[in-house]
Parts: C-alpha cells; structure tokens; sequence
C-alpha cells in the first residue's frame, strides 16, 4: 500500500476516470494565491451569497448553496480533490484495490468529531450505512448504490466492497454526499441533522438565523493544518448590487455570484479583486417532459432552435463562459468534443411546430429562481418563442420554494445549472438523465430512455476507460437528438474578493475553498 498524492493514473490495474483528465485550470485572480510574508491568522471572514442553504446534511443535499457551507468546511470525506481535480488523502491516508470490486482504506488516527466522538472505521461504517438507507431518503444515495458491504477489518482500516467494478469510486468518495458524520449526531439528532451538522472539519457549525446568516467557528482541535481565521459568516444577500458593494466597502471579503453585468466594475476597482475559475457544470433551460406538449421531441427540437444561445451568451452572460453543445462541459471526462448543439433556425423552428399540431403556437410558462442572470435569460427566451408564436409567462421563485416545486414537476420549462462535483461523465449522465434520478436527485426534466439508461449503467460498470467514453459519447449524441433542454453555455464562476483577502479559490465544482484563506 502507497501514500497516494493523485489518482489520474492506473492504480493497480485500475484507472480513476472520474479525475483523471479534467484538467481544469486553476482560479485566475490578482493577489489572492498568496502574499509577501507569513499570512495573518484571526478575524471573521464575510461570504456574502445570494441564496441560502436549503440544509446541512450532506446526505440530503441538492445544492451548491448548502454544500458550500459545509463541504470541506465542516464536513470531511476519506478523500478530497485538489485545484486540479486529483485525489488527495483526507480522513483516509492510502487507499489500495484488493480486487475488481474491493477497496481497501487506511484511516488517518487521532482525529476526533466536533462534538468529542472519536473517528474510526465504525464512524465510516456508519455514515455509509445511512446514506445508502431507504428510510434517510437521499437524493445522493446513488452515488453509492454500488456497496454492497463496509467491512470493517481493525478500527483504522475498512473494506468497501461493491457489487461491480466501479470506475468513479474515488471521485464520488470526494463528493459532498461523502462527508463523514458524527455517529452520535446520526444517533442523536435524527432528523434534525441538517440544522446541528456535527463532522470532523476546520470549522464548526455555530449558528443559522433562515433567510439571514450562519456562522461558523475555527475548530482549534483540527486534525491538520487548522484555519487562519476564527470565524465566517455567510450572509444572504439576494440583491446583487448590495452584495457586491459590501466587499467594495470592506463589510465583506468575498461575494458570489458575480453577475455577468458587474465584471468590469470588479475588475476595475480598487479595493475588489475578480477571481475567475472554469467550471465542469452547464448552464440549461429544461423541459418538463411529463407535460404537453413537451412529451413531443419536435416541440423541444423547435424551441431549441428558435432560441439563440449565442445571443444569450454574449448579451446576457457578457461573453463569461463558453457555447455548451453537450450536456457536460469540456472539462468534464468523457465529454463528447464531435457535438455540435442546435443551430439558430427559426423557419425550420416553425415547420416542426406546425408538424406537431401547434402551427399557432402555445401558452407555457418559464420558472426561474430570484437569480437575476436567470431571469435575463427567461425574458430573452421569453422573447425569442413569441417569434414562432409561443407565449411564456415567467414565474420567478426564492431558492428553496425553485428547487422544491421543480422536483415535484410543478414547472414547464425551467432555467437552471448543474454543477459537476466529481469531474466525471457519470456524475452528470447519471443525475441528469437516468429515470432513476426523477426530481429532487436531478432529471428535474423527468427525461426517459431505457437505451439511456442502458448506457449509463454499463458506463458504471466498465473499467475500460476507452470504452467508457464510447459508451458516454454514445449516450450524448441521443441525448442532444432527444432534445429534453436548450443547453445555453458551459459555466465560469465569478467571486468577487477583497484584494485584502489571500489563499482563496474555487472549486471547479462551485464550491468556495476557505481553509486556507487569510485576511491581510
């Protein structure tokens, strides 16, 4: 067994797909990847952020605004991903494959859970015990449907074993939903776990006031290299010109999402830095294929082709990002590079229309959250349909009430992303077009293709990763012929920062990497 620094190679036979091409680049910033001199320790670090956590429970979590708060904050998995999406030990310190379908982790000792328990191989077996149960509910559960047993061999070592090969293992391990939780918190707080989230991280939960704040504490017993600042606070604040003018007067030290409106005014100020990262997620409008006439693939074809996502990438998103003509973005293993998304056509958009019964035209409506780049996007869509005589109405909802009525299939068409937080096809085909993965897990566009599904379990399965990504390819070029979303652009993330603020930067994932983070 050997100390594993990155995972992007064969590894006992075995090659790591999920991180071993992503070759996402690093944030780009102006001063903040260090400084002259030691870093200052102390102090409260303000995020201020544009929705608020739905719930810290990294079992139950849906979002980005909920894993940024506890995703390597609070919460610690066996394994986390560096700036460039390769493996690198956390609360496991070496790992081996003992066989096909058998890894074998060495846990790292002397580490002890924010409430006092104490980490152990009965601590992990826990945790994977309970996001795998029916009765927790997780929305994540599928990430790792696939063990079977976790055997545990001695206190600091235990067994995972899995029903088949499984090539995105360790990429899934450093998702979220891997977070390992206090047993006693499992035990004691039940289902209040996502309001008294208790891990093994540099922070400590402290306090949630909904809609406003929450606050967390340096954990001075932190198993490495503890935190240089002693607390964060994040602050929900919707509007955007607000939020950006409390890191421009110092109130706060980083603020996100930047909209694409405000890049110059960050870009150009004194006091601001504008720290862009490439992203591995998309940025999509969906269809609700369980309701007419979305269930007729001529339909979702035409209004594809109505809309001109160039148009809405350089006058809405401001040139910030990249034309998506794939359901995941180049970054992302196994993307398809042969695709080439749906051309502008509004005459041929009006032909399949007419083909399906609906020459006239139809009613329908746009949901979107209180994102005001997303409500651009709905209105330009919103005015590109009534060309081929679609008339949408928009529905604009706060964050939580968005996500909850899209999962229940409340919606027509919807504006969202989605966020890849493995740097693996399987992470997006699964829980964007699996029928398995219907509503609050992902598909929130009920898409359905047995042969899709088909394709997305053997590309579970197979630990060939050439054939994998036949096996991905394939599945891309059915999905963009199925035409179940209008895929707009492959994101870029925007955090406006204090040029008083060191050691900070994204994750391609869209998770906010604070550990390290001083403030001068």
């Amino acid at each position: 067994m050997r100390k594993m620094k990155l995972v992007t190679s064969l590894l006992a036979g075995f090659l790591f797909a999920g991180v071993a091409l992503t070759g996402c680049s690093t944030p780009t910033s102006s001063g903040n990847e260090g400084s002259s001199g030691a870093p200052k320790t102390g102090g409260t670090l303000v995020i201020a952020e544009l929705s608020d956590a739905t719930k810290l429970d990294p079992h139950k979590g849906t979002d980005i605004p909920s894993a940024n708060v506890y995703h390597g904050k609070i919460y610690e998995g066996l394994v986390k991903q560096d700036k460039n999406m390769e493996i690198q030990p956390s609360l496991a310190t070496e790992w081996k494959k003992v066989n096909e379908t058998t890894w074998e982790f060495k846990l790292r000792q002397g580490v002890k859970f924010h409430d006092g328990t104490p980490f152990n191989a009965a601590a992990v077996k826990k945790t994977i015990d309970r996001v795998l149960d029916k009765k927790t509910a997780s929305s994540r559960k599928d990430l790792f449907e696939m063990i079977t047993e976790v055997k545990i061999i001695d206190d600091y070592t235990i067994q995972l074993i899995t029903s088949y090969p499984f090539a995105p293992l360790l990429a899934n391990l450093a998702h979220y939903a891997g977070g390992i939780i206090s047993p006693k918190a499992i035990d004691e707080q039940g289902d209040k776990l996502g309001q008294n989230p208790s891990g093994t991280g540099p922070f400590k939960f402290e306090s949630w006031t909904p809609g406003q704040e929450i606050k967390l504490s340096k954990n001075n017993e932190y198993w490495g290299e503890k935190a240089k600042v002693e607390k964060v606070t994040f602050r929900v604040i919707p509007e955007d010109s607000t939020r950006i003018a409390l890191v421009e007067t110092g109130e706060a030290q980083l603020a996100e999402p930047v909209p694409v409106t405000d890049v110059e005014r960050v870009s150009k100020s004194s006091s601001m830095t504008l720290v862009r990262s490439d992203a591995l997620g998309v940025d999509y409008v969906g269809f609700n294929l369980k309701k007419k006439p979305f269930d007729d693939v001529r339909v979702r074809k035409a209004i594809n082709l109505a809309v001109d996502t160039e148009a809405i990438l350089s006058g809405v998103y401001n040139n910030v990002g990249s034309k998506a003509t794939s359901p995941m973005g180049p970054k992302v293993w196994g993307f398809n590079p042969n695709l080439k998304g749906y051309p502008y056509d509004v005459n041929k958009a009006k032909e399949l229309l007419k083909e399906a019964g609906y020459s006239n035209g139809f009613k329908t409506t746009i949901w979107t959250n209180d994102n005001k780049t997303r409500v651009k996007v709905a209105e330009v869509i919103q005015s590109q349909l009534k060309g081929i005589g679609i008339n949408a109405e928009i529905k604009v909802l706060e964050w939580g009430a968005y996500l909850e009525a899209t999962a229940k299939g409340e919606h027509d068409m919807y504006v969202l992303g989605w966020s890849n937080l493995t740097g693996d096809a399987d992470y997006n085909q699964y829980f964007l077009f699996h029928t398995k993965a219907f509503g609050n897990v992902g598909n929130r566009h009920f898409y359905s293709n047995p042969e899709i599904d088909k394709l997305i379990d053997a590309g579970r399965r197979e630990s060939d990763p050439a054939k994998r990504k036949e096996i991905y390819a394939k599945a891309q070029e059915i999905e963009m012929e199925d035409a179940s979303m209008i895929l707009l652009r492959n994101n870029q993330y925007l955090v406006a920062s204090g040029k008083n603020v060191k050691g900070f930067w994204m994750h391609p994932s869209g998770i906010m990497m604070i550990n390290e983070v001083s403030i001068q």
